[in-house]
């Protein structure tokens, strides 16, 4: 009886968590409504509140694995910034969903009194440090700030999921209108400001 309630409880949680995913992707973390996510999840807002105390309880849990998963799938490698930014460019084009909670949580995590903490600025630290040891290393130009590098390949690399309006127009007006020749662009323009080390091995 026990391991039955349980699995319930677990499938309700999961149902909770599903559902918030989808209202934060489309109305932001401010837009969002409980008693929406409480209703696509087959469940009433008291039980949601149940499991989270807040609606910016339920964000942080679910941007915790939103993040975790492009972590996963796409490996920042210092020394190869346009490979880097190809990964980016596949990723968030394939999950555009995900690319637009992450957004969200961007600006208005920004904008809040403790915007300075939470999972995207822990994040952003980490790639940050990973930059400057590469600098460190001697793999990448230590010329440029790493937050700089950071920015700007993030911000190529995101080009035509920020801007729509243009991609929109890509597809119709563009010499070549195929996905293929937008991440051409990204990793090209990211190579033209960081070239990929040249590695040495053992073969010569």
């Amino acid at each position: 009886m026990a391991s039955t309630e349980s699995a319930r409880a677990d499938s309700t949680r999961g149902r909770i968590v599903a559902a918030a995913r989808d209202e934060f992707a489309r109305h932001g973390i401010a837009g969002a409504r409980v008693d929406r996510i409480a209703k696509a999840a087959r469940t009433s807002k008291e039980r949601v509140y149940a499991y989270f105390r807040s609606k910016e309880k339920l964000y942080e849990h679910v941007a915790a694995a939103e993040l975790a998963a492009p972590a996963e799938a796409v490996h920042l490698d210092p020394g190869d910034l346009p490979a880097y930014a190809g990964q980016l460019f596949d990723y968030f084009t394939a999950n555009s969903d995900r690319y637009r909670f992450v957004t969200w949580g961007r600006l208005e995590l920004a904008a809040a009194p403790d915007g300075d903490r939470g999972p995207y600025r822990d994040a952003i630290l980490t790639k940050i440090e990973t930059i400057r040891r590469a600098q460190e290393a001697g793999d990448l130009d230590p010329a440029w700030d790493p937050v700089d590098v950071m920015a700007v390949v993030s911000q190529i690399a995101h080009t035509w999921l920020d801007q729509a309006e243009l991609a929109a127009v890509a597809r119709h007006a563009a010499a070549d209108t195929t996905p293929a020749a937008r991440r051409a662009a990204v990793i090209r323009a990211v190579g033209a400001i960081f070239p990929p080390a040249a590695r040495t091995g053992s073969e010569h």
